[in-house]
C-alpha cells in the first residue's frame, strides 16, 4: 500500500500562516507552494482555486481548532462567567504567543474579513456564518449566567454579538499597531457590555518568561 500523502493538510498550513503573517492578496499560490513543500500542480489536484484553499483554511481552522476550544470551554463546568474570564485569557495570551512565534497579531479570521469581504461574497458569507456560530458559543455562557443571577436578565444573542464584535476590535486594533500590550487593558471591559464589573485576568506570559505556577 503506498504512503498517505499530507500535501493537501500542508497547503493548507502553509496558506493560514502565511495570510496570518501577511495578507492573502499579497500572498499567491507559488509561494504557498513552496512554503508547503507541495509542487504546484499538486496545489489544482487538491484546489481548484485559491477560493478554494482559503474556504478549507477557514473550515480547518475554525471546525478542528478555535471551535471545538471555545465549545469546551464555555460548557464546562466553570461558573459562567469564570468561562469567560479564562476565554478573555486565553485570547490574550495567544496575542503574545502568536507574535513571539511567527511575529503575527490579531484573529486570522477577522483579518481575513476585514481584508476580503468586500470583494469575495463567498468568502465573505463563510466567514459571516462562523462569526454567527462563534456568537453562539458565547451565548451559552451568557444564558448560563443569567440563569445563575450572576448577571441580569438581557437579550443573550445581543449581548454575544457585542462581545464577539468587541474582541475581534481589539484584534483589529493589534494588528495594527502589532503590539498586544496596546490592548491588554481593555480586554476586561468587554465585561461592561454585559453588565458585569471587569474581572482581573491573569497577566500573560510574554516572550522569555516562565510561569511561576
Amino acid at each position: 500500500m503506498g504512503r498517505t500523502s499530507d500535501a493537501r493538510e500542508r497547503l493548507i498550513e502553509a496558506a493560514g500562516d502565511l495570510w496570518h503573517r501577511r495578507s492573502y492578496t499579497d500572498v499567491g499560490v507559488g509561494e504557498i507552494c513552496a512554503e508547503a513543500g507541495v509542487r504546484k500542480g499538486s496545489f489544482y489536484h487538491f484546489f481548484p482555486s485559491k477560493q478554494d484553499l482559503a474556504l478549507a483554511v477557514i473550515d480547518d481552522r475554525w471546525e478542528h481548532g478555535d471551535r471545538g476550544r471555545i465549545d469546551a470551554l464555555m460548557t464546562c463546568g466553570l461558573p459562567p462567567l469564570e468561562r469567560l474570564r479564562a476565554l478573555l485569557e486565553q485570547g490574550l495570551q495567544e496575542q503574545y504567543d502568536l507574535k513571539a512565534a511567527t511575529g503575527a497579531c490579531g484573529c486570522a479570521f477577522g483579518s481575513l474579513a476585514v481584508e476580503m469581504s468586500g470583494v469575495d461574497p463567498v468568502l465573505r458569507e463563510r466567514l459571516e456564518h462562523l462569526f454567527e456560530d462563534w456568537a453562539g458559543l458565547l451565548r451559552i455562557a451568557l444564558d448560563d449566567a443569567v440563569a445563575a443571577g450572576d448577571i441580569a436578565p438581557i437579550d443573550t444573542a445581543q449581548a454575544a454579538r457585542a462581545l464577539l464584535t468587541y474582541i475581534e476590535g481589539l484584534s483589529v486594533m493589534v494588528r495594527a499597531a502589532h503590539d498586544p500590550d496596546l490592548i491588554a487593558d481593555l480586554v476586561p471591559l468587554a465585561f461592561r457590555l454585559i453588565g458585569a464589573e471587569p474581572p482581573s485576568l491573569t497577566p500573560p506570559l510574554r516572550a522569555g518568561e516562565r510561569s511561576t505556577t
